[in-house]
């Protein structure tokens, strides 16, 4: 597999994304204490407001964004000190382990230990152990929604108090929904790479990206047992108006399932869980953007969780795309959408 990274030049490619997307190291922050440590041998920064507290702050578990791929604590240093300043909570930003180098389920476990040992010593970070909420962004959004739902069961730690999802990608059963087709070419998350990004965190390769995206790749029986949850029909009209190609379905490869069968597994798409499993979600909040491929991925799962009686507080941003959230001061630019949308993550956060 590495062979087949380095032929097509895909090695270097990573590496130079990685770089490109680091991030700057900023100052000190007057009004957080920020510190390096790790979660059960996972790299996590955590963010503490200076300023005294009445009583015990929130705490978040922050899963950053990139495809799996790319993203570090760096990346998404401004927002994470943001949320820890307006919100005056106590952020952990966690540095799971990438793919192609590592696949799934590692992000996911990296992720759910951390947010483990945090709800074991809460009371270390001055945090109230009621108030946890988990917080991702993209490839983040997916991770924070499979450790909500792992986590739903557990009676020996904490509930966690909410879940925060930031244009979340959750199912790799369909690439053809609307929004798929409508924000193909809208940048920063084309289609083919949505599909790419969810390959290399399945496989560490990505073969058989052909049949994914036309949808050759799930069985016909699974994909009726699925279409109650991921289908075009659960999506409002409204955000069909801009035009929807309706796919002609192409036969099943059971080579190409036989390599992607794991997408089945809620861990990796959170969409496909049990109603059992989403009727125990904490309350919930979802942003969505218009022009962005998983728009409708964010759609779905709001209804599956409002026909499961949680409490869902939607967002969406008209004129937003993919990664606005992390652009809302970015190197001198600044895309006012994204900061309506940071904000509204922090409102939603407060009113907890």
């Amino acid at each position: 597999q590495g062979r087949i990274l380095e032929k097509t030049g895909l090695c270097s490619q990573i590496s130079f994304g990685r770089y490109v997307r680091q991030g700057r190291k900023l100052g000190l922050d007057p009004k957080l204490f920020i510190q390096d440590l790790q979660f059960n041998q996972v790299p996590v920064r955590v963010y503490q407001p200076k300023a005294t507290s009445d009583g015990r702050r929130r705490g978040i578990l922050f899963f950053h964004g990139g495809g799996w791929v790319f993203g570090s604590l760096d990346t998404y240093e401004k927002v994470c000190r943001y949320l820890s300043r307006e919100s005056d909570s106590v952020v952990v930003s966690v540095q799971y382990r990438l793919a192609p180098e590592h696949k799934y389920p590692a992000a996911y476990e990296d992720c759910l230990s951390a947010t483990q040992h945090f709800l074991h010593h809460t009371e270390h970070y001055g945090v109230d152990p009621a108030r946890v909420i988990v917080c991702g962004d993209s490839a983040g959004g997916n991770l924070a929604a499979a450790v909500s739902q792992t986590l739903a069961g557990r009676s020996d730690l904490p509930k966690l108090r909410a879940q925060v999802l930031i244009y979340p990608g959750l199912q790799a059963l369909d690439f053809n929904l609307p929004s798929y087709h409508q924000n193909r070419g809208v940048p920063l998350l084309f289609r083919e790479r949505a599909a790419f990004f969810a390959l290399l965190y399945l496989n560490g390769h990505a073969m058989h990206m052909k049949e994914v995206l036309e949808g050759s790749h799930i069985p016909p029986d699974m994909r009726l047992k699925y279409s109650k949850w991921v289908s075009p029909d659960n999506i409002p009209e409204k955000f069909k108006v801009r035009g929807v190609k309706p796919l002609r379905r192409t036969d099943f490869i059971a080579e190409a399932y036989e390599t992607v069968k794991r997408f089945c597994e809620p861990n990796l798409c959170p969409l496909l869980a049990e109603d059992s499993v989403v009727h125990q979600m904490p309350e919930s909040f979802i942003l969505t953007c218009e022009y962005d491929v998983l728009r409708d991925d964010g759609l779905l799962y709001k209804k599956r969780l409002e026909d499961n009686g949680v409490r869902v507080t939607w967002y969406h941003l008209e004129d937003g795309f993919h990664g606005i959230i992390s652009l809302y001061d970015y190197c001198g630019f600044s895309f006012p959408s994204g900061k309506r949308g940071l904000d509204s993550i922090v409102n939603f956060i407060q009113s907890l």
